[in-house]
């Protein structure tokens, strides 16, 4: 994934621990607004294989070739903002609570004062987005904070912030009315949340 999201590591980290943050990055950028054209076209040269997360790969390559940045947007505002509402609500406290706001996010927040991790000026929705989960995981493993970015911090946080929804929301997005492009965006979230949860259980 690197010639979609490349990310400059504070310290120094293990080729697999790049891939992975990497893959954070990816879902962050995609799930905090629409794809621009310089991505769509990065995004139409991933390569896959056979595995679940390579399958969710190569179809998200075959869409973003033949995807406009006009489209993308449309589908985005579809599923994400709409009139009031898009289709689905991407945040933690609604998918744990039925409703925004709620104390989900105020745990994360404390998390996230603790880590000494704090919420960029320019972002204006809850930190309990799904995107912004996935950039403050991949900014965690590669140390971009002054928290410990250990895989046993790395375990906490997404234990704690990620693990209870995120599969069932990369689901819902995988099987959106309005998703075309961001389905596979789904696939590929829904099979790296598995990835993941799978190999934290062993840590």
């Amino acid at each position: 994934m690197s010639n979609t999201a490349e990310i400059q590591c504070p310290r120094s980290i293990t080729d697999e621990d790049r891939a992975r943050a990497q893959i954070y990055q990816l879902l962050g950028v995609l799930l905090a607004g629409p794809p621009s054209a310089d991505l769509l076209k990065g995004l139409a040269s991933l390569q896959g294989d056979d595995t679940p997360l390579g399958a969710a790969s190569r179809n998200l390559a075959a869409l973003a070739e033949r995807t406009n940045p006009f489209d993308a947007e449309r589908e985005y505002n579809n599923l994400f903002v709409g009139l009031g509402r898009g289709e689905l609500l991407p945040y933690a406290s609604y998918y744990l609570t039925g409703f925004l706001n709620e104390k989900p996010l105020a745990e994360l927040r404390t998390d996230l004062m603790s880590r000494g991790i704090q919420a960029r000026s320019d972002v204006k929705e809850p930190e309990d987005h799904i995107g912004t989960l996935c950039e403050i995981m991949a900014g965690i493993i590669t140390g971009e904070f002054p928290c410990d970015s250990g895989l046993s911090s790395q375990k906490a946080f997404f234990e704690a912030h990620i693990a209870k929804w995120a599969a069932l929301f990369f689901t819902d997005l995988e099987e959106a009315q309005s998703a075309v492009f961001y389905a596979p965006v789904g696939s590929l979230g829904r099979a790296f949340i598995s990835v993941e949860t799978d190999a934290f259980a062993i840590q």
